[in-house]
């Protein structure tokens, strides 16, 4: 009798059980019914394909028109103009290893214009996100390190205008760290960039919750307004409406700490000295630096009570008792109305009714505090192959402004210089447009546009164009499954004439 065959080895078993994915440098075995390590791709009867439909967006859709889906039930054999519909890298899955085509190089009309798209979901290790945080507050001091789940994923850059700016992310922390920092910072940008909510903390400084699109929340208070401008730009607008109401004005503001009676705008309209002094470091007339340290209370600076940042007043400038003073932060959400006495110490008393509108007015006139995070990657040399045979002539067609590049069908702003470095809106974007591989790198959509002519001049794969109707029909190598959604905040998928 024979002897029975030797068991299978184990790697032999397990390659025969799980099917190996190739979308990304992972390479991960797949078992049946399960995705991969990056959650998207999945092992369907023994074929890898991808979990989330490839999107195309669709101007009916955008316009409010019904949209019957290609193919499915209902539909009656009409042609859509091609025109109406543009191929999103989201869902399309990736070009890897790199020397094979991109996922979907399609071949549309517009306009009698014959172009390319080439769509593809790009890995990107070299990427980060931008967060501008429409504060006053101050939520710790530039380069300091921001951590979230206690790994540092950042730092705190230069505060603009009314806003204060995060850099999250960049390959040292993706993956010059231990592996904690490098899975963590993954998970927050992630997050982030599909408008999720991420809370934030700041080494010396605050805690901050950040969605795009959405109010900041600084140590548990919810932000509703960024601030109409600086102390002394408050007062250049509105010096006018607090004439003949009192006597003194000072907008507070950690940056610019303005006083009325002493700025030109006060001085153009005759207003009288009062004698007021202001302990911080004079600049131009009515302008003070430094009044206070930065911080979370009144104008962006660590006071909670106004008073603190006035020295004795002068009677032989002005001062008087009767006299009245407004304190107003740049928001307009703290004020406060005073009267010296006969010492001449500001007493507080309630403000005025004819004072009430000429604070709102303030408020009024700042814009809802909200959270702006914008995806920023430099595209490297893979996907760049999966375009053309050529890479670095793409590089030169998309800074020459020979090729459309988009994200997602959202416009993105291509940095001068060498190489291929974007940013882009994460709200212009249809929902979860963003996935992560777990080398750990965030995998984000993109797509070439550009003529046909000049496709084929750069080395392009034009053995691999393919029609809308035929991509909409058949899929690609990772399945056919398919979503049409309208754009948001208006595509940028080829211009029509106008």
């Amino acid at each position: 009798m024979d002897a029975p065959a030797p068991a299978p080895a184990p790697e032999a078993r397990r390659k025969a059980e799980k099917v190996r994915c190739d979308a990304c440098p992972v390479m991960c075995y797949v078992a049946p019914g399960k995705t991969g390590a990056c959650d998207r791709y999945a092992n369907l009867d023994g074929r890898i394909v991808r979990c989330d439909p490839l999107t195309v967006l669709d101007r009916r859709i955008e316009a409010g028109d019904s949209v019957v889906p290609f193919l499915a039930a209902g539909w009656n054999g009409e042609i859509v103009p091609e025109a109406e519909r543009f191929v999103t890298g989201i869902g399309a899955g990736t070009t890897y290893p790199d020397y094979k085509p991109a996922p979907f190089i399609v071949s549309r009309e517009v306009e009698g214009a014959d172009l390319v798209t080439v769509v593809t979901e790009a890995i990107f290790s070299y990427c980060g996100v931008k967060v501008k945080i429409d504060t006053d507050r101050h939520l710790g001091p530039e380069t300091a390190l921001v951590r979230a789940r206690g790994e540092p994923v950042g730092h705190v850059s230069t505060a603009e205008y009314g806003s204060q700016m995060l850099s999250l992310g960049g390959v040292r922390h993706l993956t010059g760290g231990e592996k904690a920092e490098g899975r963590v910072t993954c998970e927050t940008l992630l997050a982030l960039c599909n408008r999720e909510a991420v809370e934030l903390t700041i080494d010396g400084g605050e805690s901050v919750i950040v969605q795009a699109g959405e109010a900041p929340i600084v140590n548990g208070v919810r932000e509703t307004r960024m601030r109409v401008g600086c102390g002394s730009a408050t007062i250049g607008m509105f010096a006018t409406q607090w004439r003949g109401l009192v006597d003194e004005v000072v907008v507070v503001d950690d940056h610019i700490t303005g006083v009325v009676s002493e700025h030109q705008a006060g001085k153009e309209i005759g207003w009288p000295d009062t004698g007021i002094k202001i302990l911080g470091r004079r600049s131009t007339p009515g302008r003070y630096f430094r009044v206070a340290a930065p911080g979370t209370g009144w104008g962006g600076a660590d006071i909670e009570d106004p008073l603190q940042i006035l020295g004795p007043w002068n009677a032989r400038k002005g001062a008087r008792p009767g006299l009245t003073l407004l304190m107003v932060s740049t928001t307009g959400e703290q004020h406060a109305y005073y009267v010296l006495d006969e010492d001449l110490v500001p007493r507080p008393a309630p403000l005025p009714e004819a004072l009430r509108e000429p604070v709102e007015i303030i408020a009024e006139n700042c814009e809802p505090a909200l959270c702006t995070v914008l995806f920023m990657g430099g595209a490297g040399g893979s996907l760049r192959a999966g375009v053309t045979r050529n890479p670095v002539r793409l590089t030169r067609s998309v800074q020459g402004g020979e090729t459309t590049m988009t994200s997602g069908g959202a416009p993105v702003y291509v940095w001068p210089g060498g190489g291929i470095t974007l940013m882009v809106d994460v709200t212009t974007l249809p929902e979860r447009s963003f996935g992560h591989v777990p080398t750990p790198a965030l995998v984000a959509p993109l797509e070439f546009t550009l003529p046909r002519a000049a496709y084929a001049a750069m080395g392009g794969h034009e053995g691999a164009i393919r029609e809308v109707e035929d991509v909409l029909a058949r899929g690609g190598d990772y399945g056919d499954a398919a979503r049409s959604l309208g754009a948001r905040g208006g595509p940028a998928w080829p211009p029509r004439r106008r």
